[in-house]
């Protein structure tokens, strides 16, 4: 039984759904699902979990993420990237320093709030935002917080002659649910000109890297000469992000049957925890809802080792 975790290189013009159906059909297995869907025209890591891979899928889409991509001002758009029509202009001063760019990036790092874009798969009132957007209609959306971690600028100005537009390219790192184009727009009038996200590739998600991926092509071949294993990363990658603390035999004597345990048992700050025992993730605890100083099982992995 194949299972565990699939680093795909998601290519421009695909649908984080079109390669989940493709992976499902090459392996011949019905549980598979992706960890955060990028754009079909953002290429980039997409972390598709297989078989028994699907129980952490839920925590994947939790993990922080690593972008690298190009800020063009001038002109503005309707889907804030290059897709979408142009709705607004300006005419951009040559005179503009990479400095004053620079100091607006760093401004825009730690948490800040961001409006979805109306071309997002955002719910309001049961209906996708973008769904309201083909219809031309422009609703009110709620404001979300975001932690951005870093952002800097990652080439020199270009200043395009025929568009009288500048671009640069950058590199962020997020925490989930940021939307890069709106970050590009907002930059943007921090500057005093509208703005879009030209290009954007996600190279990071969680502990996977764009280095450690593969292409549908390459998942196909694998699968015809029976290497796919090898592709394959361990469900505990879905879990990386978490604090890791190893019980001894009495704590997992209780742990394996759902117990409810006492924060001091743990002595940690930092929460939900994943319990290690003999070097095998065996379960997620959080914080009690409704009883202090206690932990709950979020989910159990395991109860036979």
């Amino acid at each position: 039984m194949v299972e565990g975790i699939l680093p795909i290189w998601k290519e421009k013009g695909m649908t984080s759904f079109a390669c989940v159906s493709r992976v499902r059909r090459l392996l011949g297995i019905k549980k598979v699902g992706h960890a955060g869907t990028l754009d079909p025209e953002v290429e980039g890591v997409l972390p598709i979990a297989v078989g028994a891979g699907t129980k952490v899928l839920e925590y994947m889409l939790e993990a922080d993420k690593t972008y690298t991509g190009e800020i063009t001002l001038g002109y503005s758009t309707s889907t804030e990237d290059a897709t979408g029509e142009i709705i607004e202009k300006k005419l951009v001063s040559k005179n503009i320093q990479a400095e004053k760019i620079d100091k607006v990036l760093t401004e825009f790092t730690g948490m800040i709030e961001q409006v979805p874009p109306m071309f997002s798969a955002v719910k309001i009132k049961g209906k996708r935002l973008y769904e309201y957007a083909f219809e031309g209609i422009e609703i009110e959306r709620p404001a979300r917080r975001v932690q951005i971690y870093e952002m800097k600028r990652t080439s020199e100005l270009i200043y395009d002659e025929k568009s009288e537009g500048l671009r640069f390219s950058f590199e962020v790192s997020c925490s989930k649910g940021t939307y890069i184009r709106t970050l590009a727009v907002d930059i943007g009038k921090k500057l005093g000109y509208p703005a879009h996200m030209s290009e954007l590739t996600r190279i990071r998600s969680g502990d996977i890297r764009s280095e450690q991926t593969s292409t549908l092509a390459e998942v196909e071949a694998a699968v015809a000469d029976g290497t796919i294993e090898k592709l394959l990363l361990p469900i505990d990658y879905g879990l990386s992000h978490f604090t890791k603390v190893t019980i001894d035999d009495n704590l997992w004597n209780r742990v394996k049957n759902g117990a409810i345990l006492d924060q001091d048992d743990i002595e940690i700050e930092d929460y939900p925890v994943l319990f290690i025992y003999s070097g095998v993730i065996v379960a997620l605890y959080d914080r009690h809802p409704n009883k202090i100083g206690k932990l709950k099982p979020k989910k159990v992995f395991r109860i036979e080792m």
